[in-house]
């Protein structure tokens, strides 16, 4: 393959601890535990989009711009079929997802992340001035990278940790899990999660935190909030559920 300088996942080998969460969200199955650590198995595999990076509980993935082989669709197309089957309509939405991302000569063929698709739908004006309600929040800030372990709204408080884009899917938000709750929001694909985890085991121990609710949209890369829920619950020594509400992008309410 002509080598070119593209944009590439990089493995941060000291940051992995081998745990596997990114091998499921490449959907060009470009990656595998090798020895104990996620390894590239090779470098045209990668498509560079990144949608193993929210999956990472450690950060140990970056995308970088850097001299390495070129894309290879019809490559990936072959390693799929040939050793991962079923993960070949997945990786074909993930391209029709992504085609003005990608290389022009891989975009009439299919397009990574299924969250980024492009989608539109229409619906009917439901909201009349009568019918709008106070905020139900109650504490300030909420961002993750910025709330303190330490404030009193977190004590022995019922956390919910909510991806970013949930507030705007669902209609019943404030209702439904900020009324009474104490909040934290964060973006697993996004955000530079090499913090989170510390920051969520603090929250949980200074505060006493009684339960956790992770609320996440229904696209691959949120589900690694749900995985730093639980890694923070381990790190923290204490022992409690983590529940998860799935939300759609449609804004329902898949699961509770």
């Amino acid at each position: 393959m002509p080598i070119e300088k593209r944009k590439i996942i990089r493995i941060l080998e000291e940051k992995c601890d081998g745990c596997g969460l990114c091998i499921p969200a490449c959907p060009e199955g470009a990656l595998q535990i090798i020895d104990g650590k996620a390894r590239l198995v090779k470098e045209s595999f990668c498509d560079g989009l990144g949608a193993c990076l929210g999956n990472c509980p450690w950060g140990a993935l970056v995308i970088e711009e850097q001299l390495a082989e070129a894309y290879d669709e019809d490559g990936v197309i072959a390693h799929l079929r040939a050793h991962s089957p079923e993960l070949l309509d997945k990786h074909l939405q993930h391209l029709r997802s992504h085609a003005a991302e990608l290389p022009a000569r891989a975009q009439p063929l299919y397009s990574a992340c299924p969250g980024a698709a492009i989608q539109q739908w229409d619906t009917p004006s439901r909201v009349a001035a009568a019918s709008r309600s106070d905020s139900a929040l109650r504490q300030w800030p909420i961002q993750l990278h910025l709330v303190s372990p330490g404030a009193p709204y977190f004590q022995n408080a019922a956390l919910v940790l909510v991806a970013d884009c949930v507030p705007f899917a669902y209609s019943n938000f404030h209702a439904d899990f900020l009324d009474g709750h104490a909040v934290a929001i964060a973006c697993p694909k996004l955000d530079d999660t090499r913090p989170y985890l510390s920051k969520l085991a603090q929250i949980i121990t200074q505060g006493n935190v009684s339960s956790i609710t992770v609320v996440r949209m229904q696209v691959p890369c949120c589900s690694g909030l749900t995985r730093l829920a639980q890694l923070a619950v381990t790190a923290s020594g204490r022992t409690m559920p983590v529940a998860e509400v799935i939300i759609s992008i449609q804004g329902q309410r898949l699961s509770v």
